[in-house]
């Protein structure tokens, strides 16, 4: 069985067309920086740099994935063009692996963990309740079960938009209305969880400007009080961002990791921009590991990231 053919067909075509725009944008580029030429040499490399480069893969990343293709086209003497999308699917699905990005099991929790505490961070705008609505599906649909937690008491409708989510995914929430205290919140929610002996926690926390030092005050309180209850949670600390932003997300990343010890991301909202290429460059800059990354509106549309399948659609 083949590499790709492990994955559902189903997952995979959401993804080839979530990933479509960004696919059409380097794809078609490449086919025209190769036309005319046999061999991947200097004029072509340069080609591929600034199409990576305004792929928003970043620079500093698209060097690496560069001198990689330079030192195979010296190690193999002769590099035909018509390799040129293989070889990118492979070193660049090894600079992920090299980047801490593993290939989890679909909306798995580690042993152990019980429950798993997720809290959720970033700007307002990125997709954030919505993810968290997608996500509790998912590992309700994975047999877990889960509860949320609406830190997020700043934001007006931010409490009412998380639970309907709730609603309509049919988990149970735990609130304490707009202008509560985040940390009290939170606390409440792992409390309950302990009590009702759920499998998956995620909470959310408030999005305002990520570089406000009460924000990080905030994400630091939560964290405290959390561990009251259980040491060493929470044990993931999700940072969504919006791919369509670019280079703004890479900000975003530098601020909140910054912040608060993200150790897990979310890419959202990439089947409406062609700069997806931000997914490899921000695991590359910051070595935190893509988790998620939505490819689409529909419920199903958030999967877990697999790098093989990622590249395979931006490649092939």
């Amino acid at each position: 069985m083949g590499l790709f053919n492990i994955f559902s067909r189903e997952k995979k075509e959401r993804l080839d067309q979530g990933l479509q725009k960004t696919k059409s944008n380097i794809f078609s580029r490449i086919s025209k920086a190769i036309v005319g030429k046999s061999t991947v040499d200097d004029e072509v490399l340069d080609n591929l740099e600034e199409i990576l480069v305004s792929s928003d893969v970043g620079v500093e990343t698209t060097l690496r994935i560069i001198e990689r293709i330079q030192a195979r086209a010296s190690r193999d003497k002769y590099l035909g063009t018509g390799e040129l999308n293989s070889l990118l699917k492979e070193e660049i699905a090894d600079l992920l692996q090299e980047n801490n990005s593993r290939d989890l099991v679909e909306f798995s929790i580690p042993e152990g963990k019980k429950p798993y505490v997720i809290m959720v961070v970033g700007v307002n705008g990125v997709g954030k309740t919505t993810t968290i609505g997608k996500l509790a599906w998912q590992f309700k649909k994975a047999g877990k079960s889960v509860l949320l937690g609406a830190a997020d008491t700043f934001r007006a409708a931010a409490v009412e938009q998380i639970t309907i989510w709730a609603e309509r995914v049919g988990v149970p929430i735990v609130t304490q209305g707009m202008g509560a205290d985040p940390a009290s919140v939170a606390f409440d929610t792992v409390k309950s969880a302990i009590a009702r002996e759920v499998d998956v926690v995620i909470i959310d926390t408030a999005g305002r400007l990520h570089n406000k030092i009460n924000l990080m005050n905030e994400l630091s309180k939560i964290r405290k009080v959390v561990q009251k209850l259980i040491p060493d949670a929470p044990h993931e600390v999700l940072l969504i961002l919006d791919a369509s932003t670019g280079q703004n997300a890479f900000e975003q990343a530098k601020q909140f990791t910054a912040a608060t010890d993200v150790n897990a991301l979310a890419l959202t909202k990439l089947d409406g921009t062609a700069k997806g290429g931000v997914v490899i460059g921000i695991s590359d800059q910051f070595k935190i590991p893509v988790k998620y990354i939505g490819v689409g509106e529909g419920i199903e549309d958030l999967q877990v990231f697999n790098r093989f399948e990622f590249v395979d659609s931006l490649f092939s």
